[in-house]
C-alpha cells in the first residue's frame, strides 16, 4: 500500500460471490461452504444488490427445525419463524441490504458495521449494483503497514505542515505502529492537535508525545 489508504475502494475485495433472488436454501450453504464466506449478497437484474443472506438468516430452521414455539415465542420471533420455513434467498434474506460505496471511508464503513452488526458490506455503485465487498478484515488491513513507511507520512503530511520551523527536528519514532514524537517546539497548544492528525493516518495504533517539549527561549522574560 503506497500512502494512506483512506477509502473502501482501497481495501475491498472486488472477486464477489453472490447468488439470485430464486436460489434455494441448500444451494445457498454450498455456496458459503465453497467460498467459506459468513453472508452473500442477493442480486438482480444487471447485478443490483437486493439483499444479503447470510449465516444467522440460515439459522432459524435448524433451531425451529424439532420445535413447536409457544404463542409468545411467535409472535416475538415471527421474522425468525417466517424464515425457518423458507427456501429461496429472497423469503430468506434482509431486505434492503446495508450496503456502502467505494468512495466511503474506512471508518464510515467501520460504523456502519458496528452500528448495524454485520461483518461485511457490499460496496455498490450509484445505481445499487455490485462492485465488491469490504469486510472487518478488510478494515483492519491497514495496520500491517510498515513502520517506516508511517513515520515517512507522518514526517511529510504532519510534521512538516505543524511544525515548519521547529527549535530543533522533530523526531518521529514508529514500533509496531505506535508513534512517538520527540523535539522541542515553540507552541504546546499544537501537541493535541499534532496527536490528532497523527492517530488520522491510517494504519497507526497509538501516538504518545510527551516528547514534544516546549523550548527553553519561550520561558525567558
Amino acid at each position: 500500500m503506497h500512502g494512506s489508504p483512506h477509502l473502501v475502494s482501497d481495501v475491498m475485495t472486488h472477486a464477489v460471490v453472490a447468488i439470485g433472488r430464486e436460489a434455494l436454501f441448500k444451494d445457498i450453504v454450498e455456496v458459503m461452504e465453497q467460498w467459506k464466506v459468513s453472508a452473500v449478497p442477493v442480486l438482480e437484474g444487471d447485478g443490483r444488490v437486493i439483499g444479503v443472506v447470510s449465516e444467522a438468516d440460515l439459522l432459524p430452521k435448524e433451531e425451529f427445525r424439532d420445535t413447536d414455539p409457544d404463542r409468545y415465542t411467535q409472535r416475538r420471533r415471527l421474522s425468525d419463524l417466517a424464515k425457518a420455513g423458507a427456501l429461496r434467498a429472497d423469503e430468506l434474506m434482509s431486505s434492503p441490504a446495508v450496503t456502502v460505496h467505494s468512495d466511503a471511508t474506512l471508518a464510515q464503513a467501520a460504523r456502519i458495521m458496528a452500528q448495524r452488526r454485520v461483518k461485511r458490506l457490499p460496496v455498490v455503485d450509484g445505481q445499487g449494483v455490485l462492485e465488491g465487498v469490504v469486510s472487518r478484515a478488510d478494515l483492519l488491513k491497514v495496520f500491517l503497514r510498515a513502520d517506516e513507511e508511517l513515520a515517512e507520512e507522518i514526517r511529510r503530511q504532519v510534521v512538516a505542515c505543524l511544525f515548519p520551523a521547529p527549535v530543533e527536528p522533530i523526531g518521529v519514532d514508529v514500533r509496531d505502529g505506535v508513534v512517538t514524537l520527540t523535539g522541542r517546539i515553540r507552541d504546546t497548544s499544537l501537541v493535541p492537535v499534532a496527536a490528532r492528525l497523527v492517530r488520522s493516518v491510517e494504519g497507526v495504533v497509538d501516538v504518545e508525545c510527551h516528547g514534544l517539549l516546549v523550548s527553553d527561549r519561550d520561558l525567558r522574560p
